[in-house]
């Protein structure tokens, strides 16, 4: 049994829908399927989660948004009408989305929460409904009835551990089964979504509880590319990667997949399949447990802008106990978290995410660590790049340092810091962030070419 997650551009407009559904009914393994909202059609054009956020947030501000509400039905009416559906689907959502705008707006986090999860929830029941009317057995899943319980923690929620054993009853059902991604249920009842991407989310926590042979992931591209190629001109396709791989890849800028994404896969050790709606015959990029390592020792090329560098010196550092402690502990206390820690015996640097160290006042941070830590210097730097080297194989390899590090030394790209973490699956450079094209294709030039 297989569960296939298609994603908003796969669910756009009628003519996508008719191509996620033949993929499902070619496939008699493929009866549990994950789908995503409706996005967008053309370029210019709005996702319909991005329409329900704008309704939401007018009915909170206004009391009333009866443009926006006609906006989101209109979407869904056009979507039917093509499908040849009856009027009776575009009533049953017309009459979800009014329900939806009448509930109480007290709370705003689960007022927005309750109207985002409308645009998962009516696309799988207009998916449902389109598979019945080609005379197939299908029915769309509640994901209140199915037991999928989260955290609530409204837009930022986890799965609860009690939802496996209650949605590993979908094994037994018969037919097609549509379940909308996205979101769940508090113990409360309450709607409660994941992060943005969390459809991905969804569809790992149902391959996990009903214990599925494989997780495909349809989207828009055809496979996992070594490098971004808005950075890398035609980038070679990656057949074939491990978890470890992913994760490191995914956090550095591989937008594929939601990093949170693989953690209930990873666990049951559920091989991962990225394919393309548009193009399902071609073979896709597989995400395994372990991969065989042949030549390929530098698997992908992943980078990321928006970094800062908070730089820390005293003089024998490495000889105070619990340093590294106390420096953590304010961060924590002016609630950042951080990425890399690289450090010397006499300095550390910390590297936080931009837009993280933008919410706190940079001289008081610099003033507590001065005053309560006893330092030389304190300088806080901003418009970093991190630009990450991933592969299985370079732990087994001699030479891909200096490979990596020659390769920038002839783009003219200084290295500020270099942080290898013990795994080895993972070899980070961190650059100022007008280097970061430049850094991304000698890298891929040297390993890739």
């Amino acid at each position: 049994m297989k569960v296939a997650k298609f994603g908003g551009t796969s669910l756009a407009n009628a003519e996508q829908i008719k191509k996620v559904c033949d993929i499902v009914i070619s496939d008699s393994e493929r009866r549990l399927v994950v789908v995503s909202a409706p996005g967008k059609r053309f370029k210019e054009d709005i996702k319909v989660t991005d329409l329900l956020i704008a309704l939401a947030e007018k009915c909170i501000k206004e009391g009333s948004a009866e443009a926006e509400l006609n906006a989101v039905i209109e979407r869904y009416a056009e979507i039917a009408k093509e499908l040849n559906l009856s009027d009776d689907i575009v009533k049953v959502i017309s009459d979800d989305l009014r329900r939806r705008v009448s509930l109480d707006r007290s709370n705003q986090g689960m007022f927005m929460d309750t109207l985002k999860a409308a645009g998962e929830d009516n696309s799988a029941k207009v998916v449902a409904a389109y598979l019945k009317s080609m005379g197939i057995e299908a029915e769309y899943i509640d994901p209140k009835d199915a037991g999928l319980l989260l955290s609530d923690e409204f837009g930022n929620a986890r799965v609860l551990p009690e939802s496996y054993e209650n949605l590993k009853s979908l094994r037994d059902r018969s037919g097609i089964m549509i379940f909308p991604g996205f979101f769940g249920y508090s113990k409360n009842g309450d709607v409660v979504t994941f992060p943005r991407g969390g459809s991905d989310i969804t569809g790992s926590i149902l391959a996990a509880a009903i214990k599925a042979d494989l997780y495909e992931n349809f989207t828009d591209v055809d496979s996992v590319f070594a490098a971004n190629p808005g950075i890398v001109d035609n980038p070679k396709p990656i057949p074939v990667f491990t978890y470890r791989e992913m994760r490191e890849l995914s956090y550095a800028g591989f937008s594929v997949l939601h990093e949170e994404t693989l953690e209930p896969v990873y666990r049951m050790g559920i091989p991962v399949c990225i394919k393309n709606t548009n193009n399902p015959s071609a073979p896709g990029t597989l995400i395994a447990p372990t991969r065989e390592l042949k030549d390929n020792h530098v698997v992908g090329i992943a980078s990321g802008k928006g970094f800062c560098t908070i730089y820390v010196s005293k003089y024998m550092m490495n000889r105070e106990v619990g340093f590294g402690r106390k420096i953590l502990n304010i961060l924590e206390n002016e609630g950042l978290s951080y990425e890399h820690t690289p450090s010397g015996i006499d300095n550390i640097s910390i590297i936080v995410e931009e837009k993280q160290l933008d919410k706190v006042n940079d001289e008081r941070l610099i003033n507590r660590i001065k005053d309560e830590l006893n330092v030389d210097d304190v300088t806080i730097e901003r418009g970093s790049a991190l630009v990450m080297i991933v592969g299985e194989g370079m732990m087994r390899t001699v030479g891909i340092a200096a490979r990596a590090t020659n390769a920038l030394a002839k783009a003219g790209v200084n290295i500020e810091m270099i942080n290898q973490g013990s795994s080895e699956v993972s070899m980070m450079f961190g650059v100022k962030a007008v280097d970061n094209v430049n850094a991304v294709k000698a890298l891929y030039n040297e390993f890739f070419n």
